[in-house]
């Protein structure tokens, strides 16, 4: 190949995947200097201060002067078109510049740019971090056999895998060496790989994972297509650099600001699926189930016609949360996409459809803790013995209100499947007379749960819904129009709220939101598109979607990849989860095989402490110790409120600056960011502290009194308690310290606390 003439003013330049995630790993002075590289490059490549020469031996790869010691790797496209593929020490450049190998990829038609050397270095001799214990080789890994030692290195290329990097991956003996390639090489080669080692079968992995990116077999092969240099960064992972933000945008912005342009194709082919019903994308932690979302909601309005209605719902199950999804969906789409789309949590949802029907309802809406208080106050006022307020509460939460039970007859012959505690019919009677005096006990101090409201706003939905498919049979009928204008008893025009339905966190809605959700949206293609990890539910909302009118059998995905936390701490997070079984939302169950980081980094950090309050002082020693991060980027997870309280208070007798995250979100935008395991849902942070994971704080003592009364319900909480202490270990990018003080908590026990000494 050979360069096409000497570059003039001006250029075009695009960013690679992965040149990105090198950049940020550099000091933040040079990575400001990169970001004035960019901005006077664009202006003019030839600017004598920029050095821009070939590399000797490579006629398309330059060199250009970032700093004094910095210089930028550019692949040349063609005239003033350059890709940025890598950032190094001047040192660093001029060695081994035979090992830099990059081309357009046969199959995909895509360009990939990979440091041999880097990855021969790092991948197939890798050296211990001083003080790190090796680690022990798995069963499978004993034997030294290469992983792929039953594909061909043509197999592996009709895959798509990068071609410099087949003869390493047919040496790879280990698993931590197959992650390690995947952090290096191109996303496509990463997926292909780790997809093979799942042990999905080669004919499936072409079929899902290089088949959907594949450019047309005419086009492949040399002086074909691919030769345009062009045209093969537009099909590739990179973005052009337009303006100062652009770049800062990426860098900054963490992974939402890298999936916002480098959307991995598995993503991307979810995102623009066409489904004929119902669709759910499951995946892990870090996998970016959100970021899929998000872009499918983009995707739906750019498919819209013109108009000025929000046809497309974008929820998810609270009021932080939402705020958040708004934020990012802005971010990504601008006000135009934000104009077309209604972005409200479920709650907020209901409460508004209760009040066009019910415009002068003063009641005041509590939670399910509120509830319960109510029903123990209840309980101490009839003097009742007999029940407890918790299973009273789930009784009526799940059964009552579950099935929207509307008289004492319709509960005698109500489902209680998963209710764990048989009773009886006169036992039945009894519950029905105090869930009514319940009921009245709320009415008259003008109380009503959220579950109540939503379980009316379901109600509603299902009415109106009923009344717009009667007109269209009538339409059909009478072979005409009908009147179009005919309006239902809200005031509203009579025709379907919504035309898509996108919704996150989708573990943690209960039956009556999706009874509500189904309503809402005609039952056609693309209706309704869900994310969620029932591995990270949070609330006690167990559902089976296919019984509530949410068909997602057949249409159901899986993200595996995990690009926020690393495969340390990952590894440490699911043996929090070791023993416990999960549903996958449709009656069947779910694990996290083959869920996998291609990231690296320390192993999790175990401390003991006598007392609460030496405790504290370990808290504070660890974040005096992590001075070189910014404050903001850190984090202390508590598992009750008033802790959270106690760790803010003694880390400003420190002079160290916290914030503590509350039901509104942050108090302040500044310090260390403190609450409780509830409070983390949805957040990331570099580094994070886990505090008070003791015996008794996690789980809470009084779990355990159920497995006498209701091993049922012993077993859900627990599971809720593993699932809490799961999503707050997984909110940790790089670094995660996890302390106790007394005993350490049953969950942590996998990961060896109780060798652990103080």
């Amino acid at each position: 190949m050979t360069s096409t003439g000497s570059p003039t003013a001006g250029a075009t330049l695009r960013l690679l995947d992965k040149a990105d995630k090198e950049i940020v790993k550099l000091d933040r002075a040079i990575i400001g200097a990169v970001y004035k590289f960019q901005h006077d490059f664009r202006k003019n490549p030839e600017a004598a201060g920029f050095d821009l020469k070939p590399l000797k031996g490579h006629d398309r790869l330059w060199s250009a002067r970032v700093n004094r010691e910095y210089r930028a790797l550019l692949l040349r496209l063609g005239g003033n078109d350059w890709l940025l593929v890598s950032v190094k020490h001047r040192g660093h450049v001029h060695r081994n510049l035979d090992r830099l190998a990059y081309g357009i990829n046969q199959v995909t038609g895509a360009i990939e740019y990979v440091d041999l050397q880097v990855v021969e270095d790092d991948v197939l001799r890798p050296v211990l971090s001083e003080g790190e214990p090796a680690r022990k080789p798995t069963p499978d890994e004993t034997d030294e056999s290469p992983l792929f030692a039953q594909y061909t290195a043509e197999q592996l290329a009709d895959l798509g895998v990068a071609e410099p990097l087949i003869p390493i991956a047919l040496k790879l003996t280990t698993d931590d060496e197959l992650l390690g390639l995947a952090e290096y090489a191109p996303r496509h080669t990463g997926e292909v790989l780790l997809r093979l080692r799942d042990g999905v079968p080669y004919e499936q992995v072409k079929a899902e994972v290089t088949e959907p990116v594949a450019i047309a077999p005419e086009a492949r092969g040399a002086g074909v297509g691919t030769e345009d240099w062009r045209e093969a960064a537009d099909r590739s992972q990179a973005v052009v650099i337009t303006d100062d933000e652009s770049l800062r945008s990426i860098i900054e912005e963490g992974d939402f600001g890298r999936w916002k342009v480098f959307l991995h194709p598995t993503q991307e082919k979810l995102v623009r699926r066409s489904f004929s019903g119902p669709a759910r994308v499951g995946g892990g932690p870090g996998t970016g189930k959100t970021i899929v979302a998000l872009h499918r909601v983009k995707h739906l309005v750019d498919k819209l016609p013109p108009g000025h209605t929000k046809p497309v719902l974008l929820t998810t199950f609270n009021k932080n949360l939402a705020a958040d999804l708004r934020s990012r969906l802005l971010s990504l789409g601008g006000p135009q996409t934000l104009a077309r789309v209604d972005i409200q949590h479920v709650d907020q949802l209901a409460t508004r459809v209760v009040s066009e029907a019910d415009p002068g309802n003063t009641k005041r809406r509590i939670d399910d803790a509120q509830a319960l208080k109510e029903w123990r106050q209840l309980l101490v006022e009839t003097g009742d013995n007999r029940w407890d307020a918790e299973f009273l509460s789930d009784e009526w939460n799940q059964v009552l209100l579950g099935q929207a039970v509307a008289s004492r007859a319709d509960y005698f012959r109500a489902r209680r499947a998963g209710r764990g505690r048989s009773i009886s019919r006169a036992d039945r009677a009894e519950i029905w007379q105090l869930a009514e005096r319940f009921t009245q006990r709320l009415d008259t101090k003008g109380l009503e749960t959220h579950r109540q409201v939503a379980e009316r706003a379901a109600q509603l939905e299902i009415a109106r819904k009923n009344k717009i498919e009667e007109r269209r049979r009538q339409q059909e009928e009478h072979g005409g129009p009908g009147n179009i204008h005919a309006e239902s008893g809200t005031g509203a025009w009579l025709r379907y709220r919504y035309r898509h339905i996108v919704v996150d966190e989708a573990q943690d809605l209960g039956p009556a939101h999706w009874k509500m959700l189904r309503a809402m949206v005609p039952q056609d293609a693309d209706d309704i598109f869900l994310v969620g990890d029932t591995h990270q539910r949070i609330y006690d909302n167990q559902v089976t979607l296919g019984s509530l009118g949410v068909n997602i059998r057949g249409r159901s995905a899986r993200l595996t990849l995990s690009y926020r936390t690393t495969r340390e701490i990952l590894g440490s997070a699911i043996g929090i989860l070791e023993g416990a079984d999960y549903d996958d939302l449709d009656g069947s169950s779910e694990n996290l095989a083959g869920y996998r980081s291609v990231l690296h980094g320390g192993r999790p950090f175990l401390r003991r402490a006598d007392s609460w309050d030496k405790e504290l002082d370990l808290v504070v020693e660890q974040l005096q110790a992590w001075h070189d991060v910014p404050r903001e980027h850190v984090a202390v997870c508590v598992p009750m409120n008033g802790m959270a309280d106690d760790v803010v208070a003694r880390l400003s007798r420190s002079g160290i600056m916290a914030t503590k995250i509350t039901g509104e979100g942050l108090r302040g935008g500044e310090g260390v960011h403190v609450g409780t395991m509830y409070r983390f849902k949805g957040l990331e942070y570099r580094r994070m502290i886990i505090a008070g994971v003791s015996e008794g704080l996690v789980p809470r003592s009084a779990v355990d009194v159920w497995e006498r009364t209701d091993k049922l319900r012993h077993r859900r909480e627990l599971q809720r308690a593993r699932s809490l202490l799961f999503v707050a270990a997984t909110r940790a990018r790089d670094a995660l310290t996890i302390s106790w003080h007394g005993s350490p908590s049953r969950f942590l026990k996998p990961l060896g606390a109780d060798d652990v000494q103080g």
